[in-house]
């Protein structure tokens, strides 16, 4: 199915008097019969986005209907506007609301050139019948050396797709008839391409038939992050409410793992609605409390002091000659003109972080503790540390367990923390960095924070929602650990539908290439949802990882090494924090200290 032009009116005068006819606009160009590559923005032939005054300028679905160019200016993504999704740049179209602005899929061959580690396409898809079910296709990357590798493209409908997943929501739909409230969403798709090799040209998928088109708006390719490793990272687990803040700074402290001669950190404005304003930032070694060992760095964006960044989208500050020492403790201070008045954040970072009062101005750049009266016990905005060189990076993906929950408070006794110690205390394999993406109460299967709206859920959308940014995404990743499923099972999920999971999550990460290790589920007797029936199912899984056929390159049997030999369903009594759910801090070190570190290496 293609999706017509619209009419314009065509004024004729006779006898003195106006009349407006409807004609047809001249047609969109149609696909081009030749394979040769040409720029995505030249074979646009579809226009999305109108202004709210002229909505029969587009029709992005058949229908008549569009989206709203004013909604997606309040989001911050305007025309020719840079916007980076998951560790890529892409370019929202610059003639959005004024003229083509997107591609039907239909085969084009598009091009671009360079070497990367994945794809990443803006795309929707849509249906003259109302929401629908998404679109899907295969289509075609062609290198340099006269080969070429398939790929699957799949486009969840602007209306009817997940919001867990989206890169950016609208709250409206404008038709001829006038706007609608009614939300309409974009998404960012990664596929992976042949790491190493020239890319010429991209083919993209046939039209899948007349049910619904598959628009694209943007391609960009991915590329490694060579040179950098990352240190230390956390994952979006909600959008909450704050302050509001207003012309105050924030200084989170973080925990390196890794260390490096050069630093950037990564911003993220994930899940929500409308840009936030980075007045300035720095980074500086943590002396106590809020205080710096030194005067804060400056860091820039794009050679300013400040950035903006839109909905949904992160940014990466530019790297900085600042000496980061392994195992140290690093002050990120951020100010925000504000006024602010919620926030995408990690809740449960059992670290205390600080705030300084309102209206008290940009103090980014002070070295003492004074102006910082408030403290945080969340880390807003900040998603993640990268350091130049070094020989890349493992991801802990999991729960609470993994997130910290329980541990000592300021003291770095989460068991990736404890992992990256001994990584940095051997030399018999690399001294990876350890990116911490475990979230308090989240969940494999099923989604706890929907992904839309402010909400006081922070336990983040699912592990397969969220696999893309929190996991394939990362900065330098070689390995994930995935370490996750209890509270699925809590929660009523059966074996069958964890095991899917876990198996998806599985197959996504080794398709990028990276080593899969899977961790046995803990043990939890005693806690209120941990039943007998959940334990059952508990055993259920374990098995399954154990033995998953070649799903995991490398398996650690977390529930062999906390649970109580005399009563395996409990985690033994000196490993238990005390909620029979969670370990302690003993019970964190005997997960990492158990680890076997050449099963991390691939």
């Amino acid at each position: 199915m293609r999706v017509a032009r619209p009419w314009t009116a065509a004024g004729i005068v006779a006898g003195g008097v106006g009349l407006v006819l409807l004609a047809p606009a001249a047609p969109a160009p149609a696909a081009p019969q030749t394979h040769k590559p040409l720029p995505l923005e030249r074979l646009f032939d579809n226009q999305a986005v109108s202004e709210d005054a002229r909505p029969g300028d587009a029709d992005f679905d058949g229908a008549g209907t569009s989206l709203s160019a004013a909604d997606l200016r309040t989001a911050g993504w305007t025309p020719g506007r840079r916007i980076g999704l998951d560790a890529a740049r892409l370019t929202w179209p610059r003639s959005a609301g004024t003229g083509p602005d997107n591609v039907i899929a239909d085969g084009q061959a598009v091009r671009l050139r360079g070497r990367g580690e994945a794809l990443t396409f803006l795309v929707a898809s849509s249906s003259p019948q109302g929401p629908g079910a998404g679109a899907s296709g295969v289509g075609a990357v062609r290198y340099r050396d006269g080969s070429s590798a398939p790929y699957t493209l799949s486009a969840p409908d602007w209306r009817a797709g997940p919001a867990a997943t989206k890169a950016v929501g609208l709250p409206h739909l404008n038709t001829a008839a006038g706007q609608r409230q009614e939300t309409a969403r974009l998404y960012a798709v990664t596929v992976p391409v042949r790491r190493g090799r020239q890319i010429a040209s991209v083919v993209l998928p046939k039209d899948p038939g007349p049910a619904a088109d598959l628009h694209v708006f943007a391609l960009a390719l991915r590329q490694p992050g060579y040179g950098w490793t990352g240190s230390w990272a956390a994952s979006t687990a909600g959008y909450t409410k704050v302050g509001p803040w207003t012309d105050q700074t924030l200084r989170l402290v973080v925990h390196t793992s890794a260390g490096g001669p050069g630093v950037r950190v990564r911003l993220e404005n994930t899940f929500a609605a409308a840009p936030v304003e980075i007045g300035g930032a720095t980074v500086a070694l943590q002396a106590s409390g809020a205080a710096a060992r030194g005067t804060p760095v400056p860091l820039t964006f794009g050679g300013r002091p400040g950035t903006s960044i839109p909905a949904g989208a992160q940014v990466f500050s530019d790297p900085v000659d600042f000496p980061v020492p392994a195992d140290a403790n690093l002050l990120v201070s951020m100010y925000l003109p504000g006024p602010v008045e919620a926030v995408p954040v990690h809740s449960q970072a059992t670290q205390r972080s600080y705030l300084s009062a309102a209206g008290s101005g940009d103090q980014s750049g002070e070295q003492g503790a004074e102006s910082y009266t408030g403290t945080l016990t969340t880390w807003p905005f900040l998603t993640g540390v990268d350091v130049r060189g070094g020989p890349g990076s493992v991801v802990t993906l999991g729960d609470s367990i993994t997130d910290g929950t329980k541990s000592t408070r300021d003291a770095n006794h989460r068991w990736p923390d404890v992992l990256s110690r001994r990584l940095r205390g051997q030399l018999e394999v690399p001294a990876y960095g350890v990116l911490n993406a475990g979230i308090s109460a989240n969940r494999v299967v099923a989604d706890r924070y929907p992904g839309e709206g402010v909400s006081t859920d922070t336990g983040g959308v699912s592990a397969q929602h969220r696999l893309e940014r929190d996991v394939l995404a990362q900065t330098g990743v070689r390995t994930v650990v995935v370490f996750q499923g209890i509270n699925d099972l809590r929660w009523g999920s059966s074996a069958e539908e964890l095991i899917a999971g876990l198996r998806s999550v599985a197959e996504r990460a080794r398709e990028r290439g990276l080593r899969v290790v899977g961790a046995t589920i803990a043990p939890c007797e005693g806690e209120s949802l941990c039943t007998a029936d959940a334990d059952a199912r508990r055993s259920a899984v374990n098995a399954f990882i154990r033995d998953s056929g070649g799903a995991f390159d490398a398996v650690l049997d977390f529930d062999a090494v906390v649970r109580d030999p005399g009563h395996p369903a409990r985690i033994l009594p000196a490993y238990d924090s005390g909620d029979h759910l969670h370990p302690g801090d003993a019970g964190l070190a005997a997960l990492a200290d158990s680890i076997d570190l050449r099963k991390l290496v691939g």
